[in-house]
């Protein structure tokens, strides 16, 4: 299973932009975002919807039944 952060710096790597870029786009702190690439467990959720955001996700509920 692909975590947040690697989703994250995935799709920053697809649109060729840096960390430092995609946190000035995203309205975060660079720390912020490399914590949230590094797949530190304790973060805003708010924070880190507006990463999500610039590639058009969102942090979301998933079901056991979703995972079978």
């Amino acid at each position: 299973m692909e975590t947040i952060g690697d989703f994250v710096k995935h799709k920053r790597k697809q649109y060729a932009l840096t960390q430092e870029d995609l946190s000035l786009k995203a309205g975060v702190g660079l720390r912020f975002l490399r914590e949230l690439e590094s797949g530190k467990k304790t973060l805003r959720m708010d924070k880190v919807n507006d990463v999500l955001d610039m590639f058009g996700a969102q942090l979301g509920v998933v079901t056991e039944e979703d995972e079978l």
